[in-house]
């Protein structure tokens, strides 16, 4: 058992902000192909939107015959079953983590936090982060909520005094081509002067991002299960996103 697995939570408290779906991306793309030992605390009561999600890919894995090879093929090349995700809350997602990390390997452990600051149970498990990615957009209303909710976590860290947090980033996500740079330009600008950092890499607006597994058998991008297929990674950026965060987080 590792002593301690880096805990990161993908955080915003701007809805369709894409955090979970990067939890989901990002853990699985560290566990199914970079070979990292990863598990999901969901604290995001009461959608449970990850846990969910691995209901409904387990359901196709166990019905169909082709996801149902898949995942033996996996297996047995891997050696190892999905990684796990606990269904919790704000209030004991840190509880349900310590009891965790004693039964595996654990490298990290993502969590999967309502989008508010204000809730004492997710400022609780936020100061115990060792890292924040904070999804932004090139939209006004993101960018003031999402630099609102860093503002506020920063000045709760100050009030505490006493905080796990090592780093806090920004990651551009949901980037459309066709967008004029200098608007990120000006963006930047005003993220620099407030001290915060931007990740190198960024997320383009996509709709592979919304492909499951289906009962037709289409490319998989979004999965609990299996990592994204190799078709789709290509220009979705997530493999340098999972190298760029590797440099950060280990």
């Amino acid at each position: 058992m590792k002593e301690n697995p880096v805990y990161v939570a993908f955080a915003t408290q701007k809805g369709g902000a894409g955090k979970t779906t990067l939890t989901v991306l990002v853990a699985s793309y560290l566990y199914y192909v970079k070979g990292y030992n990863v598990a999901v605390i969901d604290c995001d009561f009461p959608q449970h939107s990850i846990a969910g999600m691995r209901e409904r890919d387990l359901g196709l894995a166990t019905e169909d015959e082709h996801y149902k090879g898949m995942a033996y093929e996996q297996f047995t090349r891997l050696g190892k079953k999905a990684y796990p995700i606990i269904g919790s809350s704000p209030e004991e997602a840190l509880a349900d983590a310590d009891h965790l990390v004693p039964q595996g390997n654990y490298d990290f452990i993502f969590f999967d936090l309502p989008g508010t600051v204000n809730n004492k149970g997710v400022l609780s498990t936020l100061l115990n982060m060792d890292y924040i990615i904070a999804p932004i957009a090139a939209d006004r209303v993101v960018m003031e909520s999402t630099l609102d909710y860093l503002i506020a976590l920063r000045d709760q860290v100050k009030a505490v005094g006493k905080t796990h947090i090592k780093g806090t980033y920004l990651l551009w996500n949901m980037v459309d081509g066709r967008e004029k740079s200098e608007l990120y330009d000006v963006y930047e600008a005003v993220i620099r002067e407030l001290e915060f950092v931007i990740l190198q890499t960024f997320v383009p607006d996509s709709k592979r991002f919304r492909k499951e597994q289906n009962i037709v058998h289409k490319a998989l991008f979004r999965s609990t299960l299996f990592p994204a297929d190799k078709s789709l990674v290509k220009g979705s950026n997530i493999d340098t996103l999972v190298d760029e965060l590797l440099g950060i987080l280990k």
